[in-house]
């Protein structure tokens, strides 16, 4: 299973490369069942005007129209960045099975970081989740934001 969650984590970060190359907050996000992508997407809030166009929110959109239905029991999540709190309440919602997340969000963070939403028992579902630490993940965010403060 290790070794997969690496290989997902770097199908994520490809996908964050061109988020960067098109000016977006560099996130990937890949989402898998049974062993395949079903859905992919990247960080697009410019490119579409919408905040809420975070990578995980795309890719468990397509998810959803994948699979024909809204509940994604059994699939796992692989992200580049964890997640904010929006995106990380729509994992719970989804019913999502796994997440796994190569850098920590110090500011945003909604799963270990800044809030434990993923732990809150008062919610009906909960997400296992793991914090795979992959250097390119969190590099390629601050080169970003680093170039862009230039």
């Amino acid at each position: 299973m290790a070794d997969l969650d690496i290989f997902f984590l770097k199908k994520a970060l490809d996908l964050a490369k061109e988020a960067y190359i098109k000016g977006e907050v560099p996130v990937g996000c890949v989402v898998v069942k049974d062993g395949k992508v079903i859905a992919e997407a990247y960080n697009r809030r410019e490119s579409l005007k919408d905040p809420t166009a975070h990578a995980e929110i795309l890719a468990l959109r397509e998810a959803g129209k994948s699979l024909g239905n809204w509940r994604l029991e059994g699939c796992s999540v692989y992200v580049t960045l964890e997640p904010c709190p929006m995106c990380a309440y729509a994992l719970v919602l989804a019913r999502v099975e796994r997440l796994i997340f190569g850098a920590v969000d110090e500011r945003q963070g909604g799963v270990m970081s800044l809030y434990n939403l993923l732990d809150d028992h008062r919610f009906n579902h909960r997400v296992k989740w793991t914090y795979k630490p992959m250097e390119d993940c969190g590099n390629i965010i601050k080169d970003f934001f680093r170039r862009r403060r230039w």
